[in-house]
């Protein structure tokens, strides 16, 4: 997918990691484009899913994406890839550099120090932030948000869970955690999330109804002027956003389970910072 990269041209790439309630996925990533060097790496997310457990496969993707960028010729030596900022979204809150909550990971990351055991289990310093705030933050740089970047736009991400990014005037307001409003005495991905549909057989018509009602909530919540659709279900758009209605304008995401990671490898590029670039247009 790439062509051979110099000494500088590596200074545009980072690797960026997404953990997932059922996969891990990785990449090395162009942020300037935001674009993959190569196809994404994915392996099961362990079970159960502890800080170890975790560290642990990070650790064999990150030898994997070295080896392949290796074997595609994409770097010269593998001391060129040891340098490059590593980025991570991650299922949860993160504060002070402790995990404050997680639904979809083991329960023992509570009130662990994220950094240093994904930094002790990988060698890697690796810059972390929520995994919904990660695909947002690479929809607004280079996907269904770029034209929007002086609205409010939401974009939400469904999948093993729904989660949420908010920004506004293209300032991310971080851990906005909306999936877990209540809807119907519940949390709402508990009944409108992608793997609700799959797991009780719902056509699209019948999920629908459930996220028209999901969002119906979530817009007299929060009122955005945009609403992006994101997660992988997202490339199947057209058999389902057609049948919801909303005040905001309503769009596809375009990264679809690329997003994550991109952004993952954003927040490594900028040192910790999300940022969203300046837009060009009078979005």
């Amino acid at each position: 997918m790439g062509t051979e990269m110099t000494t500088g041209a590596c200074d545009h790439f980072a690797i960026g990691i997404d953990i997932g309630g059922t996969g891990i996925k990785a990449a090395l990533v162009d942020t300037v484009t935001g674009k993959l060097a190569f196809k994404r790496l994915r392996v099961l997310t362990p079970r159960p899913g502890t800080p170890e457990a975790v560290a642990e496969t990070i650790a064999d993707l990150l030898e994997a994406v070295t080896d392949r960028a290796l074997e595609l010729e994409l770097i010269a030596d593998r001391t060129e890839i040891d340098r490059l900022p590593v980025g991570c979204g991650f299922p949860g809150v993160i504060r002070d550099g402790r995990v404050e909550f997680t639904a979809n990971l083991d329960q023992s990351w509570v009130g662990s120090k994220i950094a240093e055991i994904i930094g002790e289990g990988t060698g890697r310093r690796v810059y972390f932030l929520n995994d919904a705030d990660a695909a947002g933050l690479a929809e607004m740089n280079f996907g269904a948000g770029r034209s929007h970047r002086k609205k409010t736009v939401l974009v939400t991400t469904l999948g093993t869970g729904i989660g949420t990014a908010l920004f506004t005037q293209a300032r991310l307001v971080p851990y906005t955690e909306l999936g877990h409003i209540e809807m119907n005495g519940a949390d709402a991905e508990t009944q409108a999330a992608e793997s609700v549909k799959v797991r009780l057989g719902l056509s699209y018509e019948e999920w629908a109804a459930r996220l028209q009602q999901y969002y119906s909530i979530i817009e007299l919540l929060v009122a955005p002027d945009v609403i992006i659709v994101g997660g992988g279900v997202s490339k199947s758009h057209a058999r389902f956003l057609p049948l919801l209605s909303t005040r905001a304008e309503l769009k596809p995401a375009k990264l679809l389970n690329n997003a994550g990671i991109v952004g993952a490898a954003m927040i490594a590029a900028n040192d910790g910072k999300a940022k969203v670039k300046k837009s060009e247009s009078k979005g």
